[in-house]
């Protein structure tokens, strides 16, 4: 039977910078929102820093800990993009610090007794003015993947610019860049099918859930 459900993405920016600032992270994630919101997608965008997540491999450290909205947010969510920039040719702290919260939920079980994050898939936008694009997204995506999340072909956009200090997206106009216009056409549109393929067609619990 076909589900017609209305599908829900929810967006992580691990920018270091508050909402109230510009993010080049957000500049490119905006080519995955109009391809979700062409696709009637319901979307969402959380800016991690605006919110007082502690530190911690568990789903709710206590003493004022904000990110159990987060991630009750993603249990919702059909699509979970996280996007970050680069820093020293890593993904930046915010970004390893929601890896370790996800890791929080890890035990967490589905109403079939699967992994919670099973039928969700899962993609990665990359930014910054220097190499590490590549290693911090496989840095993301194996850890989504270990995790339950399911991945599309090519679920990752990205844009660096020349070595060094430089302009960073939004001033480059990396916008322009034609290989990560495509390769953020390609993941959009990948993570839509594979979660409406998700969402007709789970994941069957013969061997998969946990004891």
């Amino acid at each position: 039977m076909l589900i017609l459900k209305k599908l829900k993405a929810l967006i992580l920016n691990c920018s270091l910078k508050p909402s109230n600032e510009k993010s080049n992270t957000d500049a490119l994630l905006q080519d995955f929102i109009d391809v979700f919101e062409k696709k009637h997608v319901e979307t969402e965008t959380i800016r991690v820093v605006d919110y007082d997540v502690a530190f911690g491999v568990d789903d709710d450290m206590g003493n004022g800990d904000q990110w159990p909205v987060i991630s009750d947010k993603i249990e919702q969510a059909d699509i979970l993009l996280v996007g970050t920039p680069v820093w020293l040719g890593e993904k930046s702290s915010v970004a390893k610090m929601v890896m370790e919260r996800i890791s929080g939920s890890g035990s967490k079980m589905n109403e079939l007794g699967q992994p919670i994050y099973y039928n969700k898939v899962a993609g990665a936008v990359v930014t910054g003015n220097e190499d590490g694009a590549k290693h911090a997204a496989r840095d993301i995506l194996f850890s989504l993947g270990h995790y339950g999340f399911s991945l599309p072909p090519n679920p990752l956009s990205y844009w660096v610019g020349d070595a060094g200090p430089g302009p960073s997206y939004i001033e480059a106009e990396g916008n322009n860049n034609e290989f990560t216009k495509n390769n953020a056409q390609v993941a959009s549109h990948n993570l839509v099918h594979l979660a409406t393929i998700l969402a007709n067609h789970p994941i069957p619990t013969e061997g998969n859930v946990l004891d």
